[in-house]
C-alpha cells in the first residue's frame, strides 16, 4: 500500500504567513489571568469498581482527552477528595509529569476527579478565554519553555508555578474568542477524519471476523447446499439460517459466497474450511526488532529522525521525544503506512500515520513478502488479548511477549484466489482509514504552525476570521 500526503506542508505555509512578524499583544503573567487552580495531586485516591471516572495525566494527549481507558472512584471518594474545588466544563487540564504540558478541555458530558499528575486551569472571566488558554499552551514557544524548566533526573516534572509564571501574549477577550474558533474549526476536523478512521477500522475487523475466525459465508454455502454443519458451529448456522431467509438476494452478501468453499476440514484449530490451512504468525509476517536508540542519539541541532517508543506508538511523536540521526540502518526505519507492533508494555499494532521515524527496540515493524497487510494486521490484532495475558503474567515491571509465542499463535489463511479476491474488499478500507489518519495529522501540522502566529498577532483577522 503507497500512502501519500501533501509535500511541503512548511514551504507552502511560509508563502502564506508572514513567519517573520512580530506580535503586538502585550505580554502578562498567566497566573494572573486565572480565576482558578484546582490541582489534587500527591495523592491516589483508592479505586472502585464502578463509579466517578478519574483522569490521568496519561488520559491527556494531543489536545484532546483519551476516555478509552479509565479508573473509578465511589461518590463516597468523590465528595471527600474534592473539598478544593471542582472543574468546570471547559476548564483547561494540564500535565505536569509524565509528560509535561500535554493539556485538553475539561468535558461536560459528567463528572471527573482529576488526579495524578494532572490540574486545571480556568480563565479570569472577561479577561482569559479558556479555549484560548488551551491553544496558548499548546503553541511550541508555550511548550518549549515548560520543557525547558523541567526537574528531576527519573521523572521528568514541572511545577504549578512553572505554568503560573509563564509570560504570555494576551489579546484582548473578544479577538481570542474569534481566534479560538478557527483553531477549534480544524480541531473539529481533525477529530471527525478521526472517529470516521475508528468507523473504518471496526468495519474492517467486522467483516474479517466473519468471513476469517467465524467462516459465515462457508456456513451459509453448506445451508444452502445442504452439505453437514460441525456440532462447533450449530449455533452460528442457526443465526445464519435466519440471515439468509431475509438477505439471500442481497448481492453484497451473496456476491461473494461463491468465493468460499461449502463444507469444513479438521485442523489443528478444530474445524475450518475446506482447503484452507494453518500457519503461524511469524510464518505470514517477518517481525523485525527495533534498536537501542542510545547507539544512534542525534545530536542538537543535527539533522534527525524521531524516535519511536512504546509512548509514541500509542500517543504520536511530541517535542519530548528522542532523536536518532539519519544515519541509522533501514530496517530499523518506518514510515507512513508501515505496521509496527509493540512486544512490550501496551502490546499495541497499528499502521503508522507519524512520518518518516526511528523504531526503538521493543517495537516490531513488521512485513511480508507473501501476504497482504490487512491480512497480517487484523490477524495480530485478533491475537493482542492473548499476548496481553501472557505479558501480564511476567514478573517483571514491563509485561512482553517473546518470539515463541508468535510462532504459538495460530492463523487461518485461506487459498491464495480467495485472498487475492478478499484483498479487493479489505485493503481499500484500511486504506481509507489509513487516509483519514494522515490527514487528520496534515491538518494538525497546519493548526501547529499556525498556532504561534495567530496567538502572537503576527497574522490579523477580520471579522469573519479572514487575514485582515
Amino acid at each position: 500500500m503507497t500512502v501519500r500526503h501533501s509535500p511541503g506542508l512548511q514551504t507552502g505555509l511560509r508563502s502564506v504567513i508572514p513567519m517573520h512578524s512580530v506580535g503586538n499583544w502585550p505580554s502578562r503573567r498567566l497566573g494572573d489571568l486565572l480565576e482558578a487552580i484546582i490541582d489534587y495531586r500527591g495523592k491516589t485516591p483508592p479505586k472502585a469498581a464502578s463509579g466517578i471516572a478519574t483522569l490521568t495525566a496519561a488520559n491527556v494527549r494531543n489536545g484532546r482527552l483519551d476516555l478509552s481507558n479509565l479508573s473509578y472512584i465511589s461518590q463516597d471518594t468523590y465528595e471527600k477528595w474534592t473539598t478544593r474545588g471542582l472543574p468546570e466544563p471547559g476548564d483547561v487540564l494540564i500535565t505536569t509529569e509524565a509528560p509535561i504540558g500535554e493539556v485538553a478541555s475539561f468535558p461536560c458530558d459528567g463528572k471527573y476527579l482529576i488526579t495524578r499528575r494532572l490540574m486545571a486551569l480556568r480563565g479570569r472571566h472577561g479577561e482569559l478565554d479558556n479555549q484560548f488558554l488551551k491553544y496558548m499552551l499548546m503553541s511550541r514557544p508555550v511548550r518549549q519553555a515548560l520543557l525547558s524548566a523541567e526537574r528531576g533526573s527519573t521523572v521528568p516534572r514541572i511545577l504549578k508555578t512553572d505554568v503560573t509564571n509563564l509570560k504570555v501574549p494576551i489579546p484582548d477577550v473578544t479577538i481570542q474568542r474569534r481566534l479560538a474558533h478557527i483553531l477549534g474549526t480544524l480541531d473539529d476536523k481533525i477529530e471527525l477524519n478521526r472517529r470516521m478512521n475508528r468507523t473504518l477500522e471496526a468495519i474492517a475487523r467486522a467483516i474479517f471476523k466473519s468471513w476469517f475466525v467465524d467462516f459465515d459465508p462457508v456456513i451459509d454455502n453448506a445451508i444452502l447446499n445442504g452439505k453437514p454443519i460441525p456440532d462447533e458451529f450449530a449455533d452460528r448456522a442457526e443465526a445464519r439460517r435466519e440471515i439468509l431467509a431475509q438477505d439471500i438476494g442481497d448481492e453484497g452478501v451473496a456476491g461473494y459466497r461463491h468465493l468460499f468453499p461449502d463444507r469444513f476440514q479438521d485442523s489443528p484449530l478444530g474445524k475450518i474450511p475446506k482447503g484452507w490451512t494453518i500457519k503461524a504468525l511469524d510464518e505470514i509476517a517477518g517481525f523485525i526488532n527495533g534498536a537501542a536508540c542510545q547507539k544512534y542519539a542525534a545530536e542538537p541541532g543535527e539533522p534527525s529522525l524521531p524516535v519511536v517508543k512504546i509512548r509514541e506508538l500509542g500517543q504520536g511523536v511530541t517535542l519530548q521525544s528522542d532523536r536518532a540521526r539519519l544515519d541509522i540502518p533501514e530496517k530499523h526505519q518506518a514510515d507512513d503506512g508501515d505496521v509496527l507492533f509493540s512486544w512490550s508494555g501496551t502490546l499495541l499494532c497499528k499502521i503508522w500515520t507519524g512520518g518518516p521515524c526511528f523504531v526503538n527496540q521493543h517495537i516490531f515493524k513488521v512485513t511480508s513478502a507473501s501476504f497482504p497487510k490487512w491480512f497480517y494486521l487484523l490477524w495480530i490484532n485478533r491475537h493482542l488479548e492473548a499476548f496481553r495475558g501472557v505479558a501480564a503474567g511476567k514478573a517483571t515491571t514491563m509485561g512482553h511477549i517473546k518470539r515463541t509465542h508468535l510462532s504459538e499463535a495460530l492463523v487461518v489463511v485461506p487459498e491464495s484466489s480467495l485472498l487475492a479476491e478478499m484483498s479487493n474488499v479489505l485493503a481499500p478500507i484500511v486504506e481509507a482509514a489509513t487516509r483519514t489518519e494522515l490527514e487528520a495529522r496534515e491538518l494538525a501540522a497546519w493548526r501547529d504552525a499556525l498556532l504561534p502566529q495567530l496567538l502572537s498577532g503576527a497574522i490579523l483577522l477580520g471579522d469573519e476570521g479572514e487575514p485582515a
